[in-house]
């Protein structure tokens, strides 16, 4: 009778937590079609105004290929920009470090 009763109360409270867990399933279901619908709507939106939009056809400067000096000169003061952001890169490392080792030593 014991067993019985036991089997009972398990089988009663796995029915009971899969109905609660379907609810939620079938809830969360609901909100992700909802959703889905509303993004339809919305990419459906986006495209008719885009559609209106056309992008201007605009041809890109000519570029001289007979003077390099104005490419080397953007390419230096890339280099240089490049090189200062890894030496603060480098700084911040070295300041996080010596913070880690004082906490170890």
């Amino acid at each position: 009778m014991l067993w019985f009763t036991v089997w009972t109360l398990l089988v009663l409270g796995t029915l009971t937590g899969a109905f609660f867990l379907g609810r939620d399933l079938y809830r969360k279901g609901r909100r992700l079609l909802r959703e889905l619908d509303r993004a339809s709507q919305v990419l459906a939106e986006a495209a008719a105004r885009a559609e209106g939009r056309e992008l201007p056809l605009t041809t890109p400067a000519p570029v001289d290929l007979t003077d390099p000096e104005p490419a080397r000169a953007r390419r230096a003061l890339a280099a240089q920009a490049t090189a200062g952001r890894q030496a603060a890169r480098q700084a911040r490392h070295e300041a996080a470090y010596a913070r880690w080792r004082s906490f170890s030593h």
